[in-house]
């Protein structure tokens, strides 16, 4: 009897032990979960905080942009237009005046564009090949150089902020090629494919060489702003042999 009430006794302890043994690596499991499902939540949160940050950058320069190009507006072709105006409407001539009305016309049309485009509303309703199409037509009318655009497939929807992220990294490629390139020819090729749509654009200009490339560089900013809308910024450039860049973005399938 002893014996076999020493072996109930052991079996007890053991089964007892084995439940704590069982508890503690459940209690563990949970306490390991639940750090990990908080280090995700602040992952997450982080995540989604530098893409807010990403989003109002862009329409802080977006903003920006418009500005100067208004202002550039303001001066050179309105101011222009109603000098000729207030010319065309002093004259005693019939024509002159008549002229000079349709003028006005043109100016109040040019006027109501520009206040259009100070408020963000318009990246909603213009389409990604339009505002390239509107860029490219700034920089001929300014006879800076050539330009050409060529597009494949069709026309998809984007939700307003990934566009004004995109949007804002069409500009800075631009604006880089204006300011360093000094190209002759500037080419857009926009392509939607089944699961992407790729922008490439491509400049003849002086080119550089990428390994120099510092990581505070405004590349180094564009892919960024690409990585914050789960897209891809490659460029490729040598010296005396143009730049590509070329813009990759996932699309969801309707």
């Amino acid at each position: 009897m002893d014996n076999s009430g020493t072996e109930v006794f052991y079996i007890v302890l053991l089964g007892f032990v084995l439940m704590l043994l069982m508890g503690s690596f459940i209690v563990t499991m949970v306490i390991v979960h639940r750090q990990k499902q908080l280090q995700n939540q602040q992952k997450l949160a982080a995540v989604r905080a530098e893409y807010e940050k990403t989003i109002i950058n862009a329409e802080k320069e977006i903003r920006e942009n418009t500005l100067t190009h208004v202002g550039r507006e303001l001066h050179d072709n309105i101011g222009q237009l109603l000098s000729l105006a207030k010319m065309n409407l002093a004259s005693s001539k019939p024509e002159k005046v008549s002229e000079g009305k349709s003028m006005l016309n043109q100016i109040i049309k040019e006027v109501r564009g520009l206040s259009k485009s100070l408020n963000l509303d318009w990246v909603e309703s213009i389409t990604l090949e339009d505002f390239i199409q509107n860029e490219l037509a700034k920089l001929k009318s300014a006879a800076f150089c050539q330009t050409q655009f060529e597009k494949k497939g069709d026309e998809i929807q984007l939700d307003k902020d990934k566009k004004i992220i995109l949007i804002r990294t069409i500009q800075e490629c631009l604006n880089n090629a204006i300011k360093h390139a000094q190209p002759k020819s500037i080419s857009f090729h926009l392509e939607t494919r089944p699961e992407h749509l790729i922008i490439c654009i491509k400049d003849d200009g002086v080119g550089f060489d990428t390994s120099q490339v510092s990581n505070g560089s405004g590349m180094y900013n564009l892919k960024n702003r690409m990585l914050a809308i789960e897209g891809e910024f490659d460029i490729q450039s040598a010296l005396g042999k143009g730049t590509e860049i070329k813009l990759s973005l996932p699309i969801s399938n309707p």
